[in-house]
């Protein structure tokens, strides 16, 4: 039996699917948790439409998005806008 390395962005080929695991990961997840996510989104998108879309280059949107990377907020939000994803702030419940 062959086997393959599992890839969450072969599953993230719809936008609700996209806004489900970006939620989760920003409910649960930490500030490195939700650049990995970010990142699996952007490749399930296509690197080259998000860097066309954020005017970054393909080098450069690897590097912010890779684990480890701690990139600036402008192009968190940029990635998000170009993957078609906003943040919201809802209240916490208490």
């Amino acid at each position: 039996m062959e086997t393959s390395k599992f890839d969450i962005a072969d599953y993230l080929d719809s936008n609700e699917m996209i806004a489900e695991y970006l939620n989760a990961a920003l409910e649960g997840g930490n500030d490195a948790e939700i650049v990995t996510a970010i990142g699996h989104i952007a490749k399930a998108i296509g690197m080259t439409k998000i860097a066309e879309e954020t005017g970054m280059s393909r080098p450069s949107l690897y590097k912010a998005l890779s684990d480890g990377a701690k990139p600036q907020f402008s192009t968190i939000m940029k990635v998000l806008k170009a993957v078609g994803g906003q943040i919201r702030i809802n209240p916490i419940s208490a």
